[in-house]
């Protein structure tokens, strides 16, 4: 891979603002996105590092080669009952490089708010306008924090990743993710959300994918804890996981977080994320979130909300649910809940195996259903060897 290579790189192998989620440059730029993206730092503590062993497991009859080879996968690690049995990385990544979690960051988001909820920072059943009466006049009025946790926020706002103009251009531009036109006027993402002002369906009622809600969030949560969202992504999540490394958070121009995407860290990091939550949020004996706000993970979300939503076609599986950030799969003998990005970043937690499996990618194409069933394929493979 010769992406940024030279002093200086020959102009065609440069990463840049407007190819850098393109491949081939997105194999390097995915983790090496501060160089990029103006990015704030998410704090480990490196004098507090969860220390993860190392153990050993048959997994052959997963056959883990089939399952990353000619796939655009950068790191695969998997744990088992709190020990790293596999750990691979590839596109010149290593374990300490963080990789952009894209919508993972969504369910990262999700954990840190149960905080602010066990502190009373936050009520769930209050509108989104008692912290942001700036968005009185928008598509917001009166939604919850609740349902934009769960994405049943009927907020107008079309999720195609493929679209060359219209709001999702101007989104991505507000992010700092794409650069302006010549003469174009600079947005944030705050203001951004106060053109939000269509409705598509009611608040609270079906499954809606609208990443600009978890954005807002951000915000929310800022406002109602006057702490920057990278700041409470290191002392609520980070630190008290234990994290071995720090992370980044992409902002836009006015320090505004990218929390719908824009979150990096490492292959390790989140695997540690997983193991926590099958602990019922706890590592080492230490509470790292509320054990209440984990059990309503595990306990799954609305599914009839799910089965009348935007992605029931996609993921069909009897009793799928969203919760908080968070998809939830039920199994008779151990559910298992998940979270995913695109380009291919997936976090898996399965209570009926005890194991986690991070899953970092740059696929080329931001959705591709192949891709995604060889992911799940793989993931059940591994499951499976992990019963024998």
């Amino acid at each position: 891979m010769d992406i940024q290579q030279g002093f200086p790189p020959d102009p065609d192998k440069r990463a840049t603002l407007a190819n850098w989620r393109r491949s081939p440059f997105n194999h390097w730029a995915f983790h090496h996105v501060r160089e990029i993206v103006p990015s704030a730092r998410i704090a480990n503590d490196p004098g507090d590092v969860w220390h993860l062993p190392h153990g050993e497991m048959d997994l052959s009859a997963a056959d883990l080669n089939q399952a990353v080879t000619g796939m655009p996968n950068d790191a695969l690690v998997i744990l088992h009952e709190g020990a790293i049995v596999h750990e691979s990385y590839r596109n010149g990544m290593a374990p300490q490089d963080p990789h952009i979690l894209m919508s993972v960051s969504k369910s990262m988001l999700g954990l840190v708010a149960g905080t602010l909820v066990e502190r009373g920072e936050v009520d769930l059943q209050d509108p989104v306008t008692t912290y942001l009466p700036e968005l009185a006049d928008t598509a917001y009025a009166g939604a919850t924090v609740r349902d934009a946790l769960d994405m049943r926020v009927g907020v107008l706002f079309d999720e195609d990743y493929e679209a060359t103009d219209g709001p999702i251009i101007e989104y991505r531009k507000a992010a700092n993710w794409n650069p302006l036109e010549p003469g174009e006027a600079a947005m944030d993402l705050r203001s951004f959300q106060t053109l939000l002002t269509g409705r598509d369906g009611t608040h609270g009622g079906r499954f809606h994918y609208v990443s600009p809600v978890t954005d807002m969030l951000a915000w929310l949560m800022e406002r109602a804890t006057g702490t920057r969202f990278s700041d409470l992504l290191s002392d609520r999540l980070l630190k008290p996981l234990g994290a071995e490394q720090s992370g980044d958070l992409t902002v836009d121009r006015i320090g505004g977080a990218r929390a719908a995407g824009g979150m990096n860290i490492t292959a390790r990091d989140l695997a540690r994320v997983g193991q926590m939550l099958l602990q019922g949020g706890t590592r080492e004996g230490k509470q790292v979130l509320p054990r209440a706000w984990v059990q309503d993970l595990w306990s799954g979300g609305d599914r009839a909300a799910w089965a009348a939503g935007d992605m029931a076609d996609r993921f069909s599986e009897p009793g799928r649910s969203y919760r908080s950030k968070w998809y939830h799969v039920p199994h008779p003998d151990g559910d298992m809940i998940h979270c995913m990005g695109i380009h291919g970043q997936y976090l898996f937690a399965c209570a009926q195996t005890q194991s986690v499996i991070a899953w970092f990618s740059s696929a080329d194409d931001p959705i591709n259903d192949a891709n995604s069933a060889h992911v799940f394929a793989a993931v059940a493979r591994i499951q499976a060897a992990l019963r024998r």
